[in-house]
């Protein structure tokens, strides 16, 4: 039936395809994807210089006409991410503006290329496997959940790296993990001796009592 169409009209039947199974997959089609929905790579090439696909990086795509969020292709592209510094700040109130980069921290034996995308704009913070995973929990991301460290994890994270923000950041995170009431002290002391910022977290103990 489909030989029998126009090719205006088999755009349309391509894009309708390519829609349905993006809406179920939270914007992102890789080529295997596209391939089993029956658009060989030789079409793909052809969609995305007609602008009817956007590539995202290698292996990855969207549809150029609709507006998937930030947060859909985050957490769809990086699974085994963890949100960290100025995204994690955002999400717990800490900072009042949305970061313009999403801050992700990934193991630093994962393939540096992942990060090698137009959009959207990541910051990886590459870390030992060793101490990844300590103090994780999740949070809702547009439609699904990702994983973010604990607050009294990312507080020493930000002693840790204080360096790489700017100083009023620094000093609405330490505000807002102070007046939090969900902080955890005992478990801010271990997470200090873990990321080696022992002195630092006392210090500001010590300003904040």
């Amino acid at each position: 039936m489909e030989n029998n169409l126009s090719r205006e009209e088999k755009r349309i039947l391509i894009e309708e395809k390519i829609r349905f199974f993006l809406d179920d997959h939270d914007g992102i089609a890789k080529t295997a994807d596209l391939e089993k929905l029956g658009i060989d790579y030789r079409r793909i090439l052809a969609l995305t210089s007609q602008g009817i696909l956007t590539r995202i990086k290698s292996g990855y795509y969207t549809l150029s006409s609709e507006n998937y969020s930030q947060d859909q292709l985050v957490w769809r592209m990086f699974p085994d991410g963890i949100l960290t510094m100025e995204s994690a700040l955002f999400a717990y109130g800490y900072i009042e503006k949305k970061p313009y980069n999403w801050t992700i921290a990934i193991s630093k034996n994962t393939s540096k290329s992942r990060f090698n995308v137009d959009y959207p704009i990541l910051e990886p913070y590459y870390t030992e496997p060793e101490v990844l995973n300590l103090g994780v929990t999740s949070t809702k991301i547009g439609d699904g959940q990702m994983k973010i460290y604990t607050r009294d994890r990312l507080i020493c994270d930000v002693l840790k790296y204080q360096e790489k923000l700017d100083r009023e950041t620094v000093k609405s995170a330490l505000r807002g993990y102070i007046d939090d009431p969900k902080k955890d002290v005992a478990a801010l002391m271990e997470f200090a001796k873990e990321r080696k910022v022992v002195t630092k977290v006392q210090y500001m103990i010590e300003v904040w009592l």
